[in-house]
């Protein structure tokens, strides 16, 4: 690991199947403290000053500090993005209002922004699901031919669920960073408002806190897709 990068814990990562059933089927159970807000230091940039990704994405953080209080968190989320079924390729094209009518139907709900900031970051405040060293293999990142001849659309670069291992949260959440960009609810708005999360297969930040408030709930290209997140309480309730 590089000189002044923080050690990573796996405790979470690694914890047995068990706590799973704490959820339904194909989710995990995220619990802890989490941190509000959240400074990040960048030791390092990936590209030269005066370049299109100046101080866009960071090689190397140092220590995550917490700027706010802590707050408890304990609820279910999605261990993948979210696939029709029968497939391990997550669906695209989808928006805000396309993920809440999906999660409803399946007595879910859409990511409140915390929930999937924390989900993605663990108490360690990780700027990357895996770490605090940018590595552009891990995840479905950083791919610079995206667009078709011509460049009026992106390319479909999607990857299938699982196929990329090191792409993995303290949690054991995967693809938080990058493959598909993830419609989640701002905390505390008014009328649900959207943002998205992660960003997708282009070069970008990619980081756990990166959040793209531009579009409204009915905004769909091919990079947007999402997960469902549950709350535990009501789940326990409904399985009595």
């Amino acid at each position: 690991m590089p000189q002044g990068s923080p050690p990573v814990a796996q405790g979470p990562a690694l914890a047995s199947s068990a706590a799973d059933t704490a959820c339904p089927a194909g989710m995990v159970h995220v619990a802890g403290e989490y941190c509000p807000k959240v400074r990040h230091n960048c030791l390092k940039w990936i590209d030269a000053a005066g370049s299109r990704y100046a101080e866009y994405r960071c090689a190397e953080y140092g220590k995550s500090e917490c700027e706010a209080p802590r707050r408890h968190m304990d609820y279910c989320i999605d261990r993948d993005e979210y696939a029709p079924a029968g497939s391990n390729l997550p669906l695209s094209e989808q928006s805000w209002t396309d993920a809440n009518a999906t999660c409803r139907q399946l007595g879910k709900r859409v990511c409140l922004q915390s929930e999937w900031e924390f989900a993605c970051e663990g108490e360690e405040m990780r700027p990357y699901p895996y770490g605090f060293t940018r590595d552009s293999s891990a995840c479905n990142a950083d791919n610079y031919d995206i667009y078709e001849a011509g460049g009026a659309r992106i390319k479909d670069l999607r990857a299938t669920r699982g196929s990329h291992p090191a792409c993995t949260s303290p949690f054991g959440v995967r693809d938080l960073s990058g493959n598909l960009e993830e419609f989640v609810t701002i905390d505390g708005s008014r009328d649900s408002r959207p943002a998205m999360m992660g960003a997708w297969w282009q070069p970008s930040r990619n980081h756990c806190r990166a959040r793209q408030t531009a579009h409204n709930k009915l905004y769909k290209g091919r990079e947007t897709g999402f997960r469902c997140c549950a709350d535990r309480p009501s789940l326990e309730l409904a399985s009595r």
